[in-house]
């Protein structure tokens, strides 16, 4: 009986261990999500005027997913499905919100990763519900430094929370977010447990602000608004330069899994609160499900697991919620992204996704293999005005022709359409009807921010 005893607490010591050495191998995981960038303004995606030398040292040592998306044209329903892993539609979060945010129905990735035994934190942006209930630290975060809504002056300390706190003077939001980020793995290296940290700026967002040193280095850029522009893109990109060199110095780049995207295309519309971005060679903007409205800059390092290179697939951002809950060992059913690691490596044949939606309002898209078929908004398309029906006809553009979208194949391809037509309406079954907000295809203001520009400090 005793020996029996003895066996018991060996097999159970045993186990223990085995636990200990899974958890210590779990990677960290690490979210970067620009706001409102243009698909043209990184220096990895051939931008001539902005240099971002981190960022592109983050994309050398990367996978660069050609054909990444989100899954809407805004910046409040792409965050909820990134935190989901699922499209936002399937719980009516398809606009901004005003006071209301995610539903509570909904377990995020930060709930899943923290019930998993990972430390979790957020720095930067929220835009997921300003009630008591519905803050970062009730929805499975165990730190935030941040904001609560959609945009916020760059320079002024109303607003930013420590927790549940008024956090105290800030110098300029960028900068502060970035030593936030960077304090946070700081502190986690003295732990044992793995982390996820979502750093979530709000560059380059409107009010366009950037401080006087910055702006001097883009002097030579005579057009005021891309100046301004330029400046903050170049805060964001120092600001990642910080993160990433302490994940060097606290030695878990290797066995740290990162995330960049941006969380919707730059705002380029006419009558839109435009903030100098561009998103060339891609048609469209912000709040449109042209490709300039849904398709980012996409990237996924993971050195200790994936070689750098270029994946030209589609993919989602749903898809990084699926990788890091894979990633971390935990299951979770019900997610419409799916594991990228299988599919980037080789491992599993085929593509991730049979087809890519989107529904925004009357707006609508269906990327299968290079076909999309669009309804987008009329007005990405005129200047000045809005068109009596400001929601075009479905249209078709073969995107491995046609990335801009300018020669729409509809007519010459009627069962194509009328197949993507039906295959998108079985997707929509799936969805509910919006719990806020409504159409807003022909709206001038984005109700995300403010439309403020103060230049300079």
């Amino acid at each position: 009986m005793i020996r029996v005893q003895h066996r018991r607490v060996a097999c159970a010591a045993l186990v223990l261990l085995a636990a200990v050495a899974s958890a210590a191998e779990r990677p960290n995981v690490l979210f970067i999500v620009g706001d409102d960038m243009g698909y043209a303004d990184v220096g990895f995606q051939g931008c001539r005027d902005i240099p971002t030398p981190h960022l592109d040292a983050l994309a050398a040592r990367s996978v660069r997913c050609t054909n990444g998306y989100v899954s809407g044209p805004y910046c409040s329903p792409t965050r909820a499905g990134l935190l989901t892993g699922r499209y936002q539609t399937r719980f009516g979060h398809e606009f901004n919100p005003g006071q209301e945010g995610l539903p509570l129905s909904q377990a995020t990735l930060a709930d899943r990763l923290h019930a998993a035994g990972y430390a979790t934190g957020l720095v930067g942006k929220w835009h997921l519900g300003m009630r008591p209930d519905q803050r970062p630290l009730r929805r499975g975060f165990d730190e935030f430094f941040g904001f609560l809504g959609g945009g916020h002056d760059y320079f002024d300390a109303q607003g930013i929370l420590r927790g549940d706190a008024p956090a105290g003077r800030i110098d300029y939001a960028t900068d502060a977010f970035g030593r936030e980020a960077a304090a946070f793995i700081g502190r986690q290296a003295a732990g044992d447990r793995p982390w996820f940290l979502l750093l979530a700026f709000n560059a380059v967002h409107t009010p366009l602000q950037a401080d006087r040193d910055r702006l001097a280095k883009f002097a030579h850029i005579a057009d005021r608004e891309r100046r301004t522009y330029a400046a903050m893109m170049s805060a964001m990109d120092d600001a990642v330069g910080v993160v990433l060199g302490k994940l060097g110095d606290v030695g878990v780049e290797r066995n740290t899994l990162v995330f960049f995207c941006s969380d919707n295309g730059g705002p380029t519309m006419s009558g839109t609160t435009v903030n100098g971005a561009r998103n060339a060679p891609l048609r469209g903007s912000k709040r449109t499900t042209l490709e300039g409205g849904v398709r980012v800059p996409f990237l996924i390092s993971w050195p200790g697991r994936l070689e750098p290179g270029v994946y030209d697939k589609p993919v989602i951002q749903l898809d990084a919620a699926a990788t890091a809950l894979a990633a971390a060992g935990v299951a979770a059913a019900g997610l419409d992204g799916v594991d990228l690691v299988p599919h980037i490596s080789g491992a599993k044949a085929g593509v991730p996704h049979e087809a890519l939606y989107w529904r925004f309002g009357r707006q609508m898209a269906i990327r299968k293999g290079d076909l999309k078929l669009v309804r987008y908004d009329r007005t990405a398309d005129v200047e000045g005005g809005v068109p009596a029906d400001p929601v075009t006809p479905a249209r078709l553009y073969d995107l491995s022709r046609d990335i801009g979208e300018s020669r729409d194949l509809a007519a010459d391809m009627p069962d194509i359409v009328r197949d993507l037509e039906a295959a998108w309406a079985a997707w929509d079954t799936a969805n509910v009807a919006p719990l806020w907000g409504g159409d807003h295809f022909a709206s001038s203001r984005d109700p995300s921010g403010t439309r403020r520009r103060r230049v300079g400090r």
